[in-house]
């Protein structure tokens, strides 16, 4: 099976870092995926994007060497599976606020025994190779999104789930729910040491944290906390911002 480079990094104690993806366009996925990524994340949750289109945009990033990882809308073994079946190396998932929630995660997303995901890896088997389902529990990443005040008090709990490979944190829910102003890279009183007991939580249950973030800077920043898993900006971030600098250096320019 082809391995999963975010496995392979983090066992040599590397980070690993993933751009996100919220255009629902596989040409733009296939871009960002020739920029030298570790992984892209298609964001099936807050992004435009549907499943059809995410099938399309896990066969452009399979152009390179870059990771596929989907984030679902929601926990539901259904759409966990198809996503599966489709190629996705990894899924990350909302709200998980319970050990209940991340065992079904974990239950979704692996083959018996160790889960029940069902069998029928229709496009994973192409893009993972014919001994996809016998490596498939080793290779596949799922990740559990820390967001609110009640996951953070299970923190312990989740971090411990057998199966489990890492923490995502979504620093702005997790501000809302602890009652501050929603902002990412914060140095908030409040988020800031919250997100450093979830990277902690995670390092001491030998999991991999991760977490969205805004500009390289904070990114590297948060690297030498102790997260191994950091995504930054987004298509439509990047897209916006390039566009909006030409527009105002040409204003500036023509206007001299």
């Amino acid at each position: 099976m082809r391995k999963n480079r975010l496995k392979t990094l983090w066992r040599e104690g590397r980070p690993a870092l993933s751009g996100w993806l919220s255009i629902p366009a596989p040409f733009s996925a296939e871009i960002m995926a020739h920029q030298g990524w570790d992984a892209l994340t298609v964001d099936l949750q807050h992004g435009l994007i549907d499943y059809q289109t995410a099938v399309g945009m896990m066969t452009a990033i399979s152009t390179t060497e870059t990771v596929p990882l989907v984030r679902i809308p929601w926990l539901e073994f259904g759409l966990i599976m198809k996503l599966l079946d489709a190629g996705a190396y990894g899924i990350i998932c909302p709200m998980v606020n319970t050990r209940e929630d991340a065992e079904n995660l974990v239950h979704a997303g692996r083959y018996p025994p160790a889960g029940t995901r069902s069998f029928g890896p229709v496009r994973a088997a192409i893009y993972g190779g014919p001994d996809y389902v016998e490596n498939a529990n080793d290779e596949i990443v799922l990740m559990a999104m820390i967001e609110t005040e009640e996951a953070l008090d299970n923190v312990k709990e989740i971090a411990a789930v057998p199966g489990l490979d890492g923490l995502f944190i979504g620093p702005n829910d997790l501000a809302k729910s602890l009652g501050r102003a929603p902002r990412l890279d914060t140095d908030d009183p409040v988020v800031a040491p919250a997100i450093a007991h979830i990277i902690e939580t995670a390092r001491a249950a030998d999991i991999a944290c991760g977490i969205f973030t805004g500009a390289p800077d904070y990114a590297a920043q948060i690297v030498r906390q102790g997260a191994r898993f950091v995504a930054i900006s987004s298509d439509a971030r990047f897209l916006a911002a390039s566009a909006a600098d030409t527009v105002a250096r040409f204003r500036e320019a023509s206007d001299a």
